[in-house]
């Protein structure tokens, strides 16, 4: 069940050039949640969550963590309290092994006060986590340079170095684009797992299909506007969503950009 609340958003705006991105979003997250936010192409989906995490400051509204506010900090103060994400375009280090894509947040601040400063086997704690993504152990993959890999490897490695970090909340922006759905139904049973462990996950997504299976709520985002928040079956019986989705291939499970 979910616990206390983590995450309070009030009121995200941002706007550029004068072309409102988001407009006034709020929403809670408590532990545990898994929340999808879906939304045509241009709704402001990839801006809400950069200025989450840091990476894009706000025009107005507020960021809570554990009821700190977290409001225009930096990524990587963001990070180490327990917020981590992945990106709609992979942001890795190509050329070095996939498995030591995650020694450098296997070294974080955050990971060394979880652990006490006893952190074991950083390469063997790497491959454990690309075992858990769908990486075979057994193989060379691990071991391969990253920009060597296919586009789906590349996704399943952003996002075990997300979960290097142990995150508290988890940030998936278009985890499942240009993954094939064998790599997609491999990669949904983690997701149930971790959300069941208790993760707090928020995923942008547009393959609903897909994330239907797996996020407990859903909020639309449409010209940076919030439209809908609530159960999926329900979400999308409302006569506003169907019209915000008119005329797209989001329900085949086709990816666009934000």
């Amino acid at each position: 069940m979910p616990g206390e609340t983590l995450l309070k958003v009030r009121g995200l705006r941002k706007s550029f050039g004068g072309v409102i991105a988001v407009g006034n979003v709020g929403f809670e997250l408590k532990q545990g949640d898994f929340l999808g936010i879906i939304g045509p192409n241009g709704a402001g989906k990839t801006t809400l969550v950069n200025m989450i995490t840091g990476f894009v400051r706000p025009d107005g509204g507020k960021v809570y963590f554990k009821g700190k506010d977290i409001t225009g900090s930096r990524p990587y103060d963001i990070a180490n309290l327990g917020i981590a994400r992945t990106f709609q375009m992979v942001r890795l280090f190509y050329h070095l092994p996939a498995y030591k894509n995650l020694i450098i947040p296997l070294c974080s601040k955050r990971i060394s006060r979880i652990r006490g400063g006893r952190f074991g086997e950083r390469d063997e704690v790497a491959l454990d986590l690309l075992d858990d993504v769908g990486f075979e152990r057994d193989s060379y993959v691990p071991y391969k340079q990253a920009g060597s890999l296919p586009h789906g490897y590349l996704k399943r490695l952003d996002l075990a170095r997300a979960l290097a970090l142990r995150p508290e909340v988890l940030i998936l922006d278009e985890l499942f684009s240009g993954m094939s759905m064998a790599e997609v139904a491999g990669v949904l049973p983690l997701m149930e797992k971790l959300s069941d462990k208790g993760l707090t996950i928020i995923m942008i997504e547009h393959r609903l299909r897909e994330l239907f299976k797996v996020a407990h709520r859903v909020m639309v985002l449409t010209f940076g506007q919030k439209i809908a928040e609530g159960p999926p079956d329900e979400v999308m019986q409302s006569d506003e969503v169907k019209k915000a989705y008119l005329g797209t291939d989001v329900e085949l499970g086709e990816s666009g950009r934000d």
